[in-house]
């Protein structure tokens, strides 16, 4: 079947349904649409519906009828936690795309937006990282199990346009940060870790404080809200099978990483590093020239977007999750 669609503005009135809508990413995305004039968002929490459930998300379609979706669900973690439970972060996630991307289906959902994640390359692909080295070589073993739910997200996406001719499209984003991220200690992802670790530390009065690895690998991070903005700018301008990196086209080490955060806290101790402990990916800097050439780049500075997600902690840290 042939893909008669061309991308435009998405209908302000439409049924929307955002899955994961409390997550870092799915929250965003909601304050993006409300900004942006949405008037009929749908959100459900884990509680009130497991996405897991088959029977309950065909249901939930059934009933609600959305005309968009962005499924930004998904069981996420560090490599501590993603090395430690890699069965649940496979069938966790593999159960939550299968079950809304066929129910999505089965209720003729007009444009779906699938979230995957820049672990989904190879541990070793050629720097910056193309849309196409995928599938070109071995994934990164602390976090493989995820890697491959996302793959088959991905694969998913584009067997439904093949199959159905649904404009359905994917996003690949980079490491995310900002409000309403994890900071818990078991299931946080790097830079959470660090505001956590170096705000205890600055209101403890430590005089060291100690990070996992070298603080020689590379990472490139992007401001939810950022992320939001490319996820709506590509519902209404990019059409295509292949997934878009989302990302900012530059990155840091965690050493300077960790330098911007005891900045934004205020902490002055000394830093230091336990090698003894995992680094991951060398780097991790995605090519996002095929972004660019949309028509959008990144806004927020990573210094800004770390100071507002210090901000954020600091407001909220009585009531976030451990």
């Amino acid at each position: 079947m042939n893909i008669d669609f061309t991308p435009g503005a998405l209908d302000r009135d439409a049924k929307f349904y955002v899955a994961g809508h409390r997550g870092l990413v799915g929250s965003g995305i909601w304050r993006k649409l409300e900004s942006e004039g949405f008037t009929d968002l749908i959100g459900r929490t884990s509680t009130e519906l497991d996405l897991k459930d088959r029977v309950a998300t065909f249901a939930f379609f059934a009933e609600t009828k959305p005309r968009y979706v962005v499924l930004a669900a998904a069981k996420v973690g560090g490599i501590l936690a993603n090395s430690t439970y890699p069965v649940d972060f496979l069938s966790d996630n593999l159960r939550i795309q299968v079950n809304v991307l066929d129910a999505a289906r089965e209720h003729n959902v007009e444009r779906l937006l699938f979230l995957g994640s820049s672990c989904i390359y190879p541990k070793l692909a050629e720097q910056p990282i193309r849309e196409d080295s995928l599938l070109t070589g071995h994934l990164e073993p602390t976090n493989d199990a995820y890697a491959i739910a996302k793959i088959a997200g991905i694969l998913h996406i584009q067997a439904v346009r093949r199959q159905y001719g649904l404009p359905w499209i994917s996003a690949m984003p980079t490491n995310l940060y900002g409000p309403g991220d994890n900071f818990s200690p078991q299931g946080s992802h790097v830079l959470p870790a660090l505001i956590r670790r170096y705000d205890e530390a600055a209101r403890d009065g430590a005089p060291s404080v100690t990070n996992w690895g070298t603080g020689s690998p590379r990472r490139e991070f992007l401001h939810v809200d950022d992320m939001a903005a490319a996820c709506l700018y590509l519902m209404e301008n990019y059409d295509g099978p292949d997934q878009v990196n989302v990302g900012t086209g530059s990155d840091v080490t965690i050493k300077e990483l960790a330098g911007l955060v005891a900045d934004a806290v205020g902490y002055t101790g000394e830093m230091l590093w336990d090698t003894a402990k995992p680094d991951g990916t060398p780097q991790k800097l995605l090519d996002v020239t095929k972004l660019d050439h949309a028509g959008w780049r990144a806004a927020i500075k990573l210094n800004d977007g770390i100071q507002n997600t210090v901000d954020w902690y600091r407001e909220h840290r009585e009531d976030l999750r451990e």
